[in-house]
């Protein structure tokens, strides 16, 4: 018997749908999940002994490759001596010091456990320190599972939203308004009605949730100046985003610099982590400085700052980031020529890093034309990968991830899969 399917069936019997976060069960698109006993660097291996191609590095943070032998070092070094001590400690203080001098926007920062944990605090000092109560979110934005998100937009350009899970208060889906992503028109005159009553606006700057959507020239920008005009705190989720498009971020990518930014996944180097940071005079409302609470036993222990250190630190060589990107590029050209090749409608966005694929004739620049894609054709697809041991995301709507680790023999070896897995489409 398969050791996987063994797994999964007892998994079902103990957890929610056999797993611990829901895409990983594969309901998207069909079957069962495998269950990864090791992986070394763009390599995964599951319990039945198969190698795949690692496309998703654990959704980001595996930018170097995994169990890079200098991530490893520091956490076995700094493991040694105590994985948790309750009190501060050196290494968060280095962490701060290193995101604070390579991001911009930051002067303040406070160290979390993860990226939902990150979103939650910065929403709420947002509130805390404007007085208001409203959230601005974005179709197809993902900022973890607070309730505060887990909120739809309607169909119209302006809609309030209603709660797509149960469990959230509908008082707090009445103080979300959500915005169709990329549209300048929608948000103008969102803030021209209800400016005022708006706390924060929070946007991934680079969807990476709803497959992968660039922002549209100066929609960043435009952002910026509407929530300057009426006073609202622009958050920037990087969490995905941050140190993975670029040293800093897409807010340094794309020259903006929020009021307030929220960090995860690269900094941690694959430890559970989270921050958020941003103006000095925004970060000194937190608590012990000021009013708005927010602690957690955990955070900056040693062990996830050694990590993300030592993972921080490889980021620092000059050609890292080129090199990654003209890997991505090679993934993403190859891939749309063997479609084409194919006769089958395909198309990818990339930046540095990250990708995503749709089964679509359009250029996909809005939540909408991304959800119009061909969902069961990319499933056909993603098996047919799988088959091959190559590892897309589990789900049309999720982005890619590339790593130092993927050298043009695997990206050829991924794209001599992708000929066949079109053509049996």
């Amino acid at each position: 018997m398969s050791q996987n399917h063994a797994l999964f069936a007892r998994a079902l019997n103990l957890m929610p749908g056999g797993v611990n976060s829901p895409v990983r069960a594969f309901q998207s698109v069909g079957g069962e999940p495998f269950f990864a006993v090791r992986a070394e660097g763009a390599y995964l291996f599951d319990a039945d002994g198969q190698r795949y191609i690692d496309y998703i590095g654990s959704w980001g943070p595996m930018i170097l490759g995994h169990a890079h032998p200098s991530v490893i070092a520091a956490v076995t070094r700094t493991a040694a001596d105590g994985l948790s001590f309750g009190v501060p400690n050196p290494l968060e203080v280095t962490m701060a010091e290193t995101l604070v001098e390579r991001v911009p926007g930051l002067e303040m920062v406070r160290m979390v456990n993860s990226g939902t944990e990150a979103t939650m605090s910065a929403i709420r000092l947002a509130r805390g320190f404007t007085g208001r109560s409203r959230l601005v979110k974005f179709e197809g934005c993902y900022h973890g599972h607070g309730d505060s998100f887990l909120v739809k937009a309607g169909s119209g350009m302006l809609t309030l939203g209603v709660p797509t899970s149960p469990g959230v208060p509908s008082a707090l889906a009445d103080l979300t308004l959500t915005l169709p992503y990329n549209d300048f028109d929608a948000a103008s005159k969102l803030f021209a009605e209800h400016g005022d009553s708006i706390a924060t606006l929070i946007v991934e700057p680079i969807v990476g949730n709803a497959n992968l959507i660039l922002p549209r020239p100066g929609f960043l920008q435009h952002l910026r100046e509407l929530c300057t005009r009426h006073g609202v705190i622009l958050i920037f989720d990087e969490v995905m985003t941050g140190f993975r498009v670029g040293f800093g971020g897409a807010q340094v990518l794309y020259d903006i610099r929020p009021d307030l930014s929220t960090f995860g996944k690269i900094i941690g180097g694959g430890m559970p982590v989270g921050a958020y940071g941003g103006r000095r005079d925004i970060m000194q409302k937190v608590a012990p400085s000021g009013p708005v609470y927010q602690a957690g036993t955990l955070s900056g222990n040693p062990v996830a700052m050694a990590a993300g250190l030592a993972t921080l630190e490889a980021l620092k060589e000059p050609d890292f980031y080129p090199r990654l990107l003209a890997s991505t590029e090679r993934l993403c050209a190859g891939l749309e020529r063997a479609a084409a090749d194919a006769g089958v409608a395909f198309t990818t966005n990339h930046v540095c890093g990250m990708f995503g694929l749709f089964f679509t004739d359009q250029r996909v620049d809005t939540y909408a034309k991304a959800m119009a894609s061909d969902s069961r054709q990319f499933n056909r697809f993603f098996h047919a990968m799988l088959k091959q041991g190559v590892y897309f995301a589990p789900s049309a709507y999720e982005a890619g991830f590339l790593s130092a680790a993927h050298d043009p023999a695997m990206i050829d070896a991924t794209l001599a899969a992708a000929r066949v897995a079109f053509k049996s489409l």
